[in-house]
């Protein structure tokens, strides 16, 4: 904890850990302001932890949390009024402390200034020109007034897309100037939760730190994307600081939209309610499954489009797994409550999984949309929803919920000239290149094309992006083409997976033959490359640009 003093009324840092509360209430601190949300790394409380050691150190605690690169004027309003209810001098905190410190900045731009405030803030450290040159254009600030970073690829997002389209890139062009926005520290192998939520794999191992995986030659732009201005090729990050770029990829993966359920962020972690679609969660419903000695387990499903459609049923299926084996199934109601009308999209896997259903007497409930959850008292609540049905709602205790949240683009992206009327990037589905913007592409979860949302699925757009920017780069057409290729490895037991491959339409895209590996069957072949093959496939050729097994189909340039 280093703290930095903005005023006499407030200092500033980066994370703080519980045990720095009782070390800030003994240098005299009354109050503390948390601006970081929840689950932006593994290694950081929550600020419910940090409000208990708070109020234990005698301080008060106010929790507004700020999204990297959207520091909102109402946001700056609600962090004035803060300051001025609470007992002083008072302590804020984010990752790094740039966005408490912005805060502060824009909430007295009407009573200091900007001269007061740069010397303020650049005397604790924090560079605020761009803050100030926002604030002496009234909230607006000119693209043309700022001293450009400029690239010939800007790639936004540093997941399993961005990374790996990076990687493709730079095999075919070894000398473009290439840079990768993005501000996480950690980079996380989301399909392994799954395996962590049933106890197969550590969450450790999951995740490594981003620097390791950024591409030798890449620069890494360590900060969160606030707007784009494609009619100026840039792209402007939190702190209004510019990009410039001659070609841009977008490819930032989803928003989980754990607030659009009432009372589920409060009860997160505790009272029995769980994900897999968290680092930090999944360990926590492998802890549910095991204690478990009977009663009620709810899963749910929200509406599409959302991060691997198995996902809330793989876990459903793997805790029955258990429970089965442990000779607890009998003392179980096993719930699925679905937003949707089917249990997966592509009818040629259902049958297998019906069977699964079957052996685990686990009840399909269909258009059930989880809108309320009351952690405390162990009810949730769901909108039915059912066809030429007038909609109700529902109430239902358990003694276990895993909830998969509702899914969206992030806000910068939403609220982008890059989207079309549902807020996802507008690109042709075939060639991933923005419908509007033609020296734009997009791939992964945030871009508009009908396919599944996973991994694999990135897989196979990486090399088709990398291939048709290389052309457009020597002056040709498009090159490689996307045919909605995806994979969801459907864990319906320990030790045996339905392995689901698909493209556009629902055709069946199978990387194997029928006779080495029938994906229609819950087979332990495909359990075997779900856990031991595929992640050193993530880790060391995706992210690497190790295109094995991945044939795009070819265009033929008009």
């Amino acid at each position: 904890m280093e703290l930095k003093k903005i005023t006499d009324g407030l200092s500033v840092s980066g994370q703080i850990q519980i045990d720095d509360l009782a070390k800030l209430a003994k240098r005299g601190f009354r109050s503390v302001i948390c601006n970081r949300p929840d689950g932006e790394a593994a290694d950081q409380p929550t600020h419910d932890e940090i409000e208990a050691a708070a109020t234990k150190a005698g301080l008060q605690f106010v929790y507004l949390p700020v999204t990297p690169g959207i520091v909102t004027e109402e946001t700056a309003a609600l962090f004035r009024e803060a300051l001025t209810e609470l007992p002083g001098p008072v302590f804020g905190y984010c990752r790094t402390g740039t966005r408490t410190t912005t805060l502060w900045a824009l909430a007295m731009a009407k009573e200091k200034s900007v001269v007061d405030i740069l010397a303020a803030t650049k005397a604790a450290g924090y560079d605020m020109t761009g803050v100030a040159r926002r604030i002496a254009n009234g909230g607006v600030t000119p693209t043309d007034s700022v001293e450009d970073a400029s690239y010939d690829v800007v790639i936004v997002g540093a997941g399993a897309a961005g990374v790996a389209v990076a990687s493709s890139l730079k095999s075919r062009k070894s000398d473009l100037d290439i840079a990768i926005i993005d501000p996480a520290d950690i980079h996380y192998y989301q399909p392994g939760w799954t395996m962590v939520g049933a106890g197969v794999f550590d969450a450790q191992t999951t995740a490594k730190t981003m620097g390791s995986l950024i591409p030798r030659g890449v620069h890494w732009v360590k900060s969160a994307v606030a707007a784009f201005e494609p009619a100026n090729n840039a792209v402007i990050l939190d702190g209004c600081r510019v990009v410039k770029y001659k070609r841009l990829i977008v490819c930032p993966g989803l928003k989980l939209d754990w607030a659009a359920v009432d009372g589920l962020e409060e009860t997160l972690g505790k009272n029995g309610v769980t994900s897999n679609y968290r680092y930090d969660l999944a360990p926590y419903t492998w802890k549910l499954v095991q204690e478990q000695k009977g009663g009620r387990a709810i899963f749910t499903q929200p509406p599409m489009p959302i991060k691997c459609a198995g996902a809330p049923q793989k876990a459903m299926y793997l805790s029955a797994s258990e429970w089965e084996k442990q000779g607890k199934l009998g003392n179980m109601d096993i719930q699925f409550m679905n937003a949707g009308g089917v249990l997966f999209g592509v009818k040629d896997y259902v049958p297998a999984l019906e069977e699964y259903v079957k052996r685990y007497d686990a009840k399909l409930n269909f258009f059930h949309n989880l809108i309320a959850v009351d952690g405390p008292n162990k009810t949730a609540t769901f909108k039915v929803a059912k066809p030429d049905a007038e909609p109700e709602t529902v109430t239902v205790e358990f003694d276990m919920l895993h909830v998969c949240p509702p899914q969206c683009a992030p806000d910068f992206i939403k609220v982008s000239p890059l989207v079309d009327a549902a807020g996802w990037v507008d690109v042709d589905q075939v060639t991933l290149r923005h419908k509007t913007f033609e020296n734009i592409w997009s791939l992964g979860d945030v871009m508009n094309a009908p396919n599944a949302k996973t991994a694999a699925a990135a897989r196979m757009q990486a090399p088709v992006v990398a291939a048709n920017i290389a052309a457009d780069i020597d002056g040709k057409g498009p090159q490689a083409g996307y045919n909605g290729y995806g994979s969801c490895p459907l864990t319906v037991e320990k030790g045996k997976i339905v392995l689901a491959e698909f493209g556009y339409g629902g055709v069946l895209l199978p990387s194997f033959p029928k006779w080495a590996l029938d994906g229609t069957k819950a087979t332990r072949r495909a359990w075997i490359l779900k856990e031991q093959i595929l992640p050193p496939v993530y880790w060391k050729a995706m992210l690497r640009g190790k295109e094995w097994m991945i044939k795009p189909e070819k265009i033929i340039a008009k």
